[in-house]
């Protein structure tokens, strides 16, 4: 197991992954009783990340049953995608003004979009994304886009491993279905490309922006499961 683990109340951000694939049941339940033992002594709820292929086929058909045993249970399926490149932008996109998210006031814009778009409860969003992100992970890189002076789309970048992880993409209700997010998803690729090089793209999907980023020339490459501690 590797784990990367904030140590805040927001259960998603304090996370083991599987750093090698798994062929039994029993080497899955081994390593879920580490990272248990790991979280409990710190008093902390987590989440365990798993990609789909990463299991062999008698784990994957017994994995919800092994998490419920370790106090997990299944909160999301997350498409994973990747894009060589996106495809050619064929409709006008509305205006938007994107700026980096420095500093408090651009930073509570960038949580206030994010709470109001993935349901998070302000507080564990502030602990996350804090006023001194940019300072203790330069490499992570916020972007807020506004429309007429109003924050209402935000987006993230993370070069790692040979690729530009794309994340946090959102737009706030209401503002939706205009091509904001496609503008800013646009926007960032093109800044961080400039910055990186033409790597390959990967994010992690929702069912709001699947329609998007097929436009967009992503394409599922696997699945990804987020099992969380039971509260």
């Amino acid at each position: 197991m590797t784990i990367a683990s904030l140590g805040v109340a927001f259960q998603m951000f304090n996370a083991a992954f599987l750093n090698s694939p798994v062929m039994t049941a029993t080497e899955l339940e081994k390593r879920l009783a580490v990272a248990l033992t790991r979280f409990q002594a710190r008093g902390l709820s987590w989440a365990f990340w798993t990609c789909e292929d990463w299991l062999d086929r008698p784990v994957q058909r017994r994995l919800t049953q092994i998490c419920n045993t370790y106090g997990l249970r299944l909160s999301s399926e997350l498409p994973g995608m990747m894009a060589h490149d996106l495809t050619k932008q064929r409709r006008a996109l509305p205006p938007v003004e994107f700026r980096r998210a420095v500093g408090a006031s651009a930073l509570n814009d960038f949580r206030t979009v994010g709470g109001a778009c993935f349901h998070v409860p302000p507080e564990w969003f502030a602990e996350v994304f804090n006023d001194d992100v940019g300072e203790t992970c330069p490499e992570f890189k916020c972007w807020v886009g506004y429309v007429e002076g109003l924050p209402v789309t935000t987006a993230a970048t993370l070069i790692s491993d040979g690729v530009i992880g794309l994340y946090n993409i959102a737009t706030v209700p209401g503002y939706r279905g205009r091509g904001i997010a496609e503008a800013m998803t646009r926007h960032v690729v093109a800044v961080t490309r400039a910055e990186a090089g033409d790597l390959p793209l990967i994010l992690q999907a929702t069912s709001l922006g699947m329609r998007m980023y097929n436009r967009l020339g992503f394409r599922e490459t696997t699945r990804i499961l987020v099992f969380n501690s039971i509260r």
